[in-house]
């Protein structure tokens, strides 16, 4: 299948009730749904990343997770101690699965360590992994890094797609933060590419790196074209960024049950809470 060639997997919100104080949104971005979860404009969503080793540990952090703190999980199997063993990949999707409260869906991510994950894996045996983690009924949505070896980001785009799951398309930089321009066409690309949702996260180095990062995502969402989008600053001088999505276009946020998969992630529930409180001004600001 050629790349961009499926249309991707687009879902409009059903109106919720006829509500006198609305938050602004973006019409320009259709919502994208993961799961029962929709990406969309709004309170953005709230991702608690699982990163145990094995199975066990997995499952021990999934039950920790409720849905009053986190509307999504991602299952990050790049921190299995056996992370190229498609047995040890099933067992762990299967453990967090049964453990997790049902409306929790999991996106699945293989980071590679060139991109601050745990994984170096050959293109085979990722290419391997991810077609198991799309036909795998415990997964809603798969992880795509844009820049994954020997161009295979469009092959695994495809083949996820396929079996009907949603593809989030990400970039990370870790030695500091691009260009506005070179961040919103890495955005573009990744939906040339045929993401469902973009996501881009930087290493701020100062308070104007991530005036930078958010400046760039408002002019992302702002396109006629736009797909639901994913931006972080990293470290603490980011933080701001992972709370003030809202304003800025971002649709979701990761906040920790326990251990962090990024520097700069804050405990889940207090995220919530702050994110709560920043959607209630944007509803006034009407």
């Amino acid at each position: 299948m050629a790349p961009g060639s499926r249309r991707p997997l687009l879902h409009l919100r059903a109106a919720r009730g006829a509500a006198r104080l609305r938050p602004r949104r973006r019409p320009h971005v259709t919502d994208v749904l993961i799961g029962g979860v929709a990406l969309g404009p709004g309170r953005p969503k709230v991702c608690v990343p699982l990163v145990g080793a094995t199975a066990p540990a997995l499952e021990a952090e999934a039950r920790a997770v409720r849905p009053a703190v986190a509307d999504l999980v991602e299952l990050r199997i790049d921190r299995l101690a056996e992370v190229g063993s498609s047995r040890a990949v099933e067992r762990a999707i299967a453990a967090a699965r049964g453990a997790l409260d049902p409306a929790l869906p999991i996106l699945l991510t293989c980071r590679s360590a060139r991109e601050g994950g745990g994984a170096d894996l050959p293109p085979r045996l990722l290419e391997g992994l991810t077609m198991l983690a799309a036909r795998h009924d415990g997964v809603a949505a798969v992880d795509v890094e844009m820049d994954a070896t020997d161009g295979l980001a469009p092959r695994l785009v495809a083949d996820v797609h396929e079996h009907g799951k949603a593809v989030v398309m990400s970039f990370h930089d870790l030695e500091g933060t691009p260009a506005r321009d070179e961040v919103v066409g890495r955005l573009v690309r990744q939906q040339e590419l045929g993401a469902d949702v973009v996501k881009l996260a930087c290493t701020p180095r100062s308070p104007e790196d991530v005036l930078v990062l958010l400046g760039a995502t408002a002019a992302y969402a702002a396109r006629e074209d736009a797909r639901p989008a994913i931006t972080m600053a990293m470290g603490p001088l980011g933080v701001v960024s992972r709370l003030a999505g809202e304003a800025f276009g971002s649709v979701l946020t990761f906040g920790t049950v326990g251990a962090a998969s990024a520097p700069g992630q804050v405990d889940a529930a207090r995220l919530r809470d702050a994110l709560d409180l920043l959607h209630g001004a944007q509803v006034l600001a009407g």
